[in-house]
């Protein structure tokens, strides 16, 4: 018996750890069940601007990529102002150009020979003057009227004004414009650059593009009719990502953990299994939902669980009832 003891021990050893390993190895090979639906985000896309509707592109059921166009605004309004405000913007756009390089040689030049030109006027005018008020005094007032004298001296004085004028004039010709007039007409522009960018929007925002690859589950307008900002004109069922929507009890909810990897499956294809991990976990519960037709949840409290799905040829379906297996042992995704 002594003999017989040693082995005895040993042998339940043995059979304990075969009922441990056995064990963990049922659970860890026992999948948590969850039962859902296929969800996915949807966009109600609307129109940027109040115009009649001249084309729509695509129907419903068509998948679109981001950056196709779906629909067109009349544009034939618009058109002239975005031209009209283009011209504005370039005839703006010389005037800043001609004040920052100053006046040319040539009008320089011009005002140089001004000069020259009234400074010999002045003095052809100042010699005449002081001619005739040297014969009035040697005559005594007999050779030269006292009216022509006058005269001769107000044409010298006017003469030597215009000379002035002229000088002046070649002095703001040689320091160009001012500044502020530089500043405010860069001004302008910027105001007239602003113009025409939001007449541009306004001619871009007359396409209405896609903003993902989506498909159109609704087409809620028509050419002709007037488009709204306030109204959608299409609604589009993004393609991916896609998850399922399901629910779990509070005891399970402590197996299941982020980015667990899964399996979906769905009566539209049986046999198939698709690949999906989860991606969020409730953390507060909430009545069962009535599309989840299972006996245990049909009226627990439960916790939703989003189980992100890979789809990649775009055959899961919005709604369609789906069962999620969660192996509490996989790695994460």
């Amino acid at each position: 018996m002594k003999r017989l003891v040693p082995v005895i021990v040993i042998l339940a050893i043995v059979i304990a750890a075969i009922a441990i390993w056995l064990t963990h190895r049922d659970a860890a090979s026992n999948p948590l069940v969850a039962y859902g639906n296929i969800d996915l985000r949807h966009v109600e896309l609307p129109f940027n601007a109040s115009e009649r509707v001249a084309e729509v592109l695509v129907e419903e059921g068509a998948q679109v990529h981001k950056g196709d166009v779906l629909a067109r605004l009349d544009t034939r309004r618009l058109q002239p102002q975005l031209a009209q405000a283009a011209a504005q913007v370039l005839a703006q756009q010389q005037i800043v150009t001609r004040l920052r390089r100053g006046n040319r040689p040539q009008e320089i030049a011009q005002a140089r020979a001004n000069v020259q030109s009234a400074q010999a006027e002045a003095i052809q005018s100042r010699a005449q003057a002081n001619r005739l008020e040297g014969l009035f005094e040697k005559s005594q007032g007999n050779a030269v009227s006292g009216q022509d004298r006058e005269q001769a001296q107000a044409a010298a004085t006017v003469a030597e004004a215009r000379l002035d004028v002229a000088r002046k004039a070649l002095d703001l010709m040689l320091a160009g414009a001012r500044q502020e007039d530089i500043a405010e007409a860069e001004a302008r522009l910027q105001g007239l650059q602003a113009n025409l960018a939001l007449l541009q929007q306004q001619f871009n925002d007359a396409e209405l593009i896609a903003p993902m690859d989506a498909v159109v589950r609704t087409r809620l307008i028509e050419p002709g009719e007037l488009a709204s900002p306030q109204r959608a004109a299409f609604s589009l069922a993004v393609v991916d990502p896609k998850w399922v929507r399901a629910y779990v009890s509070s005891t399970a909810l402590g197996a299941i953990q982020p980015n667990m990897q899964a399996t979906v499956n769905v009566d539209a294809f049986p046999g198939r299994n698709f690949a999906g991990w989860v991606g969020f976990i409730s953390s507060s519960a909430e009545f069962t939902p009535k599309s989840v037709q299972t006996e245990e949840l049909r009226s627990s409290l439960v916790y939703e669980v989003r189980v992100f799905v890979k789809d990649p040829q775009n055959e899961l379906k919005l709604g369609m009832p789906a069962t999620v297996h969660l192996v509490a042992s996989a790695a994460q995704h």
